[in-house]
């Protein structure tokens, strides 16, 4: 107990509060002496901290928040000084803030000294630099990937609600697919009722057939088509407008964000196709490349969680239950974790339940079995789907084995389920 105590004694606490360009630095020194000073997001300031913290033989240990993508370079540079990090939630941070001080009013001091509380009583995680555990080009190509995906919604979103609704709003039947790249190539090359009209319609066959690209009955579409633009209520503009032109500047830009798109997942899919981690999780039903390069840029080495049960807490996918008294909520998903991560297991949750030789199907038909078409009934049902793809994914990799559809109905009930679900051939 001695020794314990007195380890404890000689220990230097830092909590730094992390801005853009100047961060707030407090030190609790072995005597309890505090210290604290501003300093600039600069190299010549980091080091000033490094020589200040080396300067004793007691042991640092440094925790701050994350704050945006502020504190990635900071921490970089005392995870290579050898300094034992912290990273402190920013939930904590706020009911702690309030507990203490009765006051949601905040500043960089006060901010710091809630670290330095939550530092000492030990309610922090070990910090995990994605760099040093090899996960920030997974995490770069996964950002990416996202932003171009939302950005090409935001400009599909804009032709189906603003440009076509103006000058062809019949054309929209068409589009069925929204990795379908020949619609946009179609509306590109014809974009208003007046540049198909233009042509009889032996010679509109003959323009629009290379466009449209395969098709079961390829003549028959583009008759439909022709037949349509005679009959539109678009606005009478002609192709030449600047309306037009500006048209096919959005539909210019949708169709190269599609094709950056695809080459990122091509990337991604080449860069990863010797990671065994990455192959493991495709194995999974509903699970493509960009859903498993998210899991891994996300969540990194799954190994480092002991339990499943903090995995999935680490998703957000834990239950809660608000109680007050006599007062007791509906027990729900708490959320408070990664996001990305829960929609990546909801997205492959909802691909497959859509099939039919997996066990996730059979855990879905069961949970809707009493209501079918009860709308509520079904997104609890993929909540609790995508919740045990997360605790499977898990298992996988911890056991470094593969998906088998059919093991876990196969185990008597109430036997041991988390031993390692595995598979020898990829059904997904």
């Amino acid at each position: 107990m001695k020794s314990c105590s007195s380890s404890h004694s000689r220990r230097t606490f830092v909590a730094i509060d992390v801005a853009k360009h100047h961060h707030h630095v407090l030190i609790e020194g072995p005597d309890g002496s505090r210290q604290q000073w501003r300093m600039a997001n600069t190299r010549h300031d980091y080091e000033r901290l490094r020589d200040r913290l080396s300067a004793g033989n007691d042991r640092v240990l440094i925790g701050f928040e994350a704050t945006g993508v502020y504190h990635r370079p900071l921490g970089h540079f005392l995870h290579q000084c050898g300094f034992d990090l912290r990273l402190l939630s920013s939930l904590a941070m706020a009911r702690t803030r309030t507990a203490l001080y009765n006051s949601w009013d905040k500043n960089d001091p006060k901010d710091a000294q809630v670290l330095l509380h939550l530092l000492k009583t030990g309610v922090s995680q070990h910090y995990h630099d994605p760099l040093v555990h090899a996960m920030n080009d997974l995490q770069e190509l996964a950002q990416t990937h996202f932003h171009i995906s939302q950005r090409k919604v935001q400009v599909q979103h804009s032709i189906m609600t603003h440009y076509l609704p103006l000058y062809f709003p019949e054309a929209e039947r068409y589009f069925t697919n929204s990795r379908a790249q020949w619609f946009t190539h179609v509306l590109h090359r014809f974009p208003c009722p007046a540049a198909i009209t233009r042509y009889d319609r032996e010679t509109f066959y003959q323009e629009a057939g290379p466009v449209v690209g395969r098709k079961v009955n390829k003549r028959g579409f583009l008759d439909d088509l022709y037949t349509t633009a005679n009959s539109s209520v678009g606005l009478p503009v002609t192709e030449d407008s600047e309306a037009i032109h500006m048209f096919r500047v959005v539909l210019t830009e949708h169709q190269h964000l599609c094709t950056l798109r695809t080459s990122i997942e091509a990337q991604a899919d080449q860069t990863l196709q010797l990671h065994p981690d990455y192959q493991r999780l495709r194995t999974l039903p509903g699970v493509g490349p960009i859903l498993a390069l998210t899991i891994l840029a996300e969540a990194g080495d799954l190994r480092r969680f002991p339990h499943y049960r903090q995995f999935l807490k680490y998703c957000g996918f834990d239950l809660c239950t608000y109680q007050s008294g006599q007062a007791r909520s509906l027990t729900h998903l708490s959320k408070h974790g990664n996001g990305r991560l829960r929609y990546a297991f909801w997205m492959a949750a909802q691909g497959a339940v859509r099939m039919r030789e997996n066990t996730f199907r059979q855990k879905y038909a069961r949970s809707i079995n009493s209501d079918p078409l009860n709308p509520d009934r079904k997104r609890k049902a993929v909540c609790a789907v995508a919740a045990k793809m997360a605790r499977v994914a898990h298992g996988l990799l911890k056991t470094e084995t593969d998906y088998r559809p059919y093991f876990e109905s196969s185990l008597p009930r109430g036997a041991l389920r988390s031993s390692g679900p595995s598979r020898h051939v990829v059904t997904s």
